[in-house]
Order: C-alpha cells, then sequence, then structure tokens
C-alpha cells in the first residue's frame, strides 16, 4: 500500500501518474462505507483490522469487507487460495508484519493535532 503509487507509474513506464486511479479506489471506498451507514450493505475491499478468533498472522490485512449501519460488519476470509497464491502471501507476510509494527509505534508515540 505504501508504494501502490509508486507502482502504477512503474507499470505505465512512467508514462502518468497513479492519482486518478487512488481517487478512483478512495470513491469507491467511501462509497461503499456511507452505503454502509445508510442502511445498504456494500461489500469492497479494505484494509482492515482483523479479529482475534480469526487468529490470523497479521493484525490489519486487506480482504473483501461488508459495511453496515455500524461500520465494518464482516471482514471476509479470502477462500481458497491456490498454491501460487499461498506461497506469495508466505512471500510477503514478514514485510508486510514490519510495516504494521511500524505503523502502530509510530500511532502510539505520535500525537496528532494542535
Amino acid at each position: 500500500v505504501q508504494d501502490a503509487g509508486t507502482d502504477v507509474v512503474n507499470a505505465k513506464g512512467g508514462k502518468g501518474s497513479a492519482t486518478l486511479s487512488m481517487a478512483y479506489a478512495g470513491a469507491k471506498f467511501g462509497n461503499a462505507v456511507l452505503c454502509g451507514l445508510a442502511g445498504i450493505e456494500t461489500t469492497e475491499c479494505a484494509y482492515v483490522m482483523r479479529h482475534p478468533d480469526e487468529r490470523a498472522e497479521l493484525p490489519y490485512l486487506a480482504s473483501k469487507v461488508t459495511f453496515g449501519t455500524k461500520g465494518v460488519k464482516a471482514a471476509h476470509a479470502f477462500g481458497q487460495l491456490n498454491s501460487y497464491e499461498q506461497t506469495r502471501l508466505k512471500e510477503c507476510i514478514g514485510q508486510l508484519k514490519e510495516e504494521i509494527d511500524a505503523g502502530i509505534t509510530f500511532a502510539s508515540t505520535t500525537k496528532l493535532g494542535a
């Protein structure tokens, strides 16, 4: 997520920015949250805290999420992963864990606002 904009620019061969892609993703996310709050359950991908009962390897992970009147109603499991997907997930868990830990440390030691 941290380098998503750079990844889009690289994928475009340096010919353009990720601004429109990021704006579209933000609009879809915002719409899903607002629809949910308005009583229209909506499912989109989001980066959320996992429920402790899941015993997930990471405390935060992106997945399909259903938004309802109280916010996140359900964070859905991945479902069946093929062997390639399982391998790639295992490869990135270490890096994600480091980034999540750094974010948690930053949030716990940084005061926002005046």
